[in-house]
C-alpha cells in the first residue's frame, strides 16, 4: 500500500490522494471537493491544481467587501 497524500487548498483539507497502480486516486473530504471524489489523476499536483480550482481564494483579513 501506498503512503497518503493529503490535499489541502487555503490551508484548509480538501482530500487524500492514493496511489493506485500508474494513477492517483482522490478521496474528498469537504465541501466544494466531493465533485472530484473517486476520480483518477496522473500525480498528486494535479489532484491539487483541480481542487484549487474549486475553492475561490479567500477574501484577505481586514478588507472590505462590496
Amino acid at each position: 500500500m501506498s503512503e497518503p497524500f493529503v490535499v489541502e487548498v487555503w490551508g484548509e483539507p480538501a482530500g487524500i490522494v492514493l496511489r493506485e497502480g500508474n494513477a492517483f486516486r482522490f478521496h474528498a473530504v469537504a465541501r466544494p471537493f466531493f465533485e472530484l471524489d473517486g476520480v483518477q489523476f496522473t500525480t498528486p499536483g494535479h489532484a491539487k491544481l483541480a481542487a484549487a480550482r474549486l475553492q475561490p481564494v479567500p477574501a484577505a483579513e481586514g478588507t472590505a467587501t462590496p
